[in-house]
């Protein structure tokens, strides 16, 4: 277990054990957003008095449990479909954005020296690329000084918003991917060894020499990962930084998107990182309990109000005010509670 997860999981049970007076909040769902909904949690329940129990079991397991109400909100950064979130009678909306990075543990590779283009990740991930000392891989880095050992291809093995921005990703990138093995929270992986969250990730990378994986930024720069550049749709080779993640995220057309559905992967722009991407809240347009969709709802105002810092701090885009405001909108049209 590393450090960052071992801190934020005692913050999080603190906060749900003292919380058991007020109407409990909780939520399941990705591991993309946990660090920031945990710093958000701590800082909420040090004003408030009130805590949140979030469960960060991954994206597939937190639409699972939104749709059997065992949870107060899911979280997903897979978006639903306007027609599925009808069908469920849930509400959609994003709450921060964030950035996928690929992740490798080389002897003598710094953070940033390895650079990827789409077609190259993809063909590692297809096993069609088993070394790292391969003529693409070259090719695109000619002055980094690579092992001819072969590739340790580790990905998700739950069900995960990171892989379907990953797997989205590729498929734009690769038509070889896209008509293999395609896009989703869980697909059907040529190659490679399976690990549980965006934790599991980046536990199975630091230990595991000569390994390739995929994880969310805040998790390779807590976890002191060697991330690599990739080079975007414009042709351009990008570093992952928040000015790269912004310029993604500033394509994104909110208001005309039904159910929020908005995929940040593959955007124009010479400044823009290929694999930005949002994370989605999940809630019930008529909850079975009011009083806790209520709490749901106002710490969810709270962290719009006050954590885009907080969230800033940990790499994560915040939302623009104008579509806090769209969804703010949607939460009293669409929410009983």
């Amino acid at each position: 277990m590393n450090f960052l997860k071992t801190i934020v999981a005692a913050g999080l049970v603190a906060a749900s054990t003292a919380s058991a007076f007020a109407a409990d909040i909780t939520g399941a769902g990705a591991t993309f957003p946990f660090p920031i909904y945990s710093k958000w949690a701590d800082a909420y329940k040090k004003e408030t008095g009130n805590g949140l129990n979030y469960q960060s079991i991954g994206s597939g397991g937190g639409i699972k449990q939104i749709q059997a109400k065992t949870v107060t909100f899911g979280a997903s950064d897979a978006p639903l479909k306007a027609e599925q979130l009808e069908k469920d009678g849930l509400v959609q909306w994003p709450m921060v954005m964030g950035a996928i990075v690929p992740v490798v543990n080389i002897e003598g590779v710094k953070a940033g020296e390895l650079v990827f283009d789409g077609e190259t990740l993809a063909n590692i991930y297809l096993g069609k690329i088993t070394k790292w000392d391969d003529t693409a891989i070259k090719k695109l880095n000619p002055n980094v000084k690579l092992p001819s050992d072969a590739i340790t291809v580790v990905r998700r093995s739950d069900g995960s918003g990171t892989t379907f921005n990953f797997t989205n990703y590729l498929s734009k990138a690769s038509a070889d991917w896209k008509s293999k093995v395609g896009e989703g929270t869980a697909v059907e992986w040529p190659v490679g060894v399976g690990a549980k969250g965006n934790e599991g990730v980046s536990g199975n990378i630091s230990q595991t020499k000569n390994s390739i994986g995929y994880v969310e930024y805040a998790y390779a720069k807590q976890n002191k990962l060697t991330y690599t550049g990739l080079v975007n749709k414009a042709g351009k080779s990008v570093q992952p930084t928040v000015e790269a993640f912004q310029a993604a995220a500033s394509n994104a057309d909110w208001a005309k998107a039904p159910g929020y559905y908005v995929i940040l992967t593959d955007q124009p722009g010479d400044k823009s990182w290929p694999i930005t991407a949002a994370t989605f809240i999940l809630m019930h347009k008529e909850p079975t309990d009011k009083a806790a969709s209520k709490e749901a709802l106002k710490f969810f105002a709270w962290a719009f109000k006050n954590g885009a810092k907080a969230a800033e701090e940990l790499d994560y885009i915040p939302m623009p005010e104008s579509v806090v405001k769209l969804i703010e909108k949607t939460w009293s049209a669409d929410i009983k509670s």
